[in-house]
């Protein structure tokens, strides 16, 4: 009687199991099949970035740099055999030198915000805060912020970025606050407003780029609503770079003797 009992038992938790496993199997499916997903846009959005970086050098700046030599040879020319006239190309040389210089530190902006390299994270935040006009955006920041990997960094200007642009944009809010704090693995990071909220449904291009700057690097954003009404978007960004490849070391001549 006992051996039946067990017997019993185990085959009731034998179907049990099934049962489990068969409802949590498409749920695991779909959470799979959503990171896929993320890693391929993510992969996608890369690749894109450095064919725009590849079409500006050379079908922009390449051409602009080439046609400079060339008019650097032209007034050459010109101070040589006709001196007075060379005043114009000059002027003309010096304003298509400037719009160049322009075209590199747009360049040089789209890979990483100069403001990072002039203020620190923590100034570009404060920067960010100042330029979003008609709102007063309170910011507050724990934890040392000097030491960050440059990834992190870039990540949480871009996504308080984008956060503060949506506010100004679609919120209605007068104020915003901002939080940044460094962690012992982690970067946290918080912008919220006590405004409409996001509307339902709604995931565009900003939201969507939030949430692929931190899974870049092995994190999480999440946007949704405030306790109390409003938006808050909550970032964590880890702090373990991704390992970088050995350094190469040149041997000189004298090694192989």
């Amino acid at each position: 009687m006992y051996g039946v009992t067990a017997l019993g038992a185990f085959l009731l938790g034998l179907a049990v199991g099934v049962l489990l496993t068969r409802r949590l199997a498409p749920a695991a499916d779909d959470r799979a099949g959503a990171l896929q997903r993320s890693r391929e846009r993510i992969l996608a959005a890369a690749e894109e970035e450095r064919r725009r970086l590849r079409h500006d050098l050379h079908d922009g700046l390449g051409p602009t740099l080439a046609s400079l030599a060339m008019a650097l040879d032209t007034a050459r020319l010109t101070l040589r055999d006709r001196p007075e006239q060379v005043g114009p190309l000059l002027s003309d040389l010096r304003r298509r030198l400037a719009d160049a210089v322009g075209d590199i530190r747009e360049l040089v902006a789209g890979l990483r915000p100069p403001a990072l390299d002039d203020l620190g994270l923590a100034g570009a935040v404060g920067g960010l805060a100042d330029g979003t006009d008609g709102i007063l955006v309170d910011v507050k920041i724990s934890g040392e912020l000097t030491s960050l990997p440059a990834a992190v960094e870039v990540a949480a200007y871009r996504i308080v970025s984008e956060a503060l642009s949506n506010v100004r944009r679609h919120s209605l809010a007068a104020s915003a606050l901002v939080r940044l704090n460094r962690g012992p693995d982690a970067l946290h990071l918080v912008v919220a407003d006590p405004g409409t909220g996001v509307p339902q449904g709604r995931d565009g291009t900003g939201l969507a780029a939030m949430r692929e700057r931190a899974a870049e690097i092995g994190g999480v954003c999440t946007i949704g609503p405030r306790p109390g009404g409003g938006t808050a978007v909550v970032a964590r960004l880890p702090l373990n770079p991704l390992p970088e490849e050995p350094r190469r070391v040149r041997r000189h001549p004298s090694d192989h003797r």
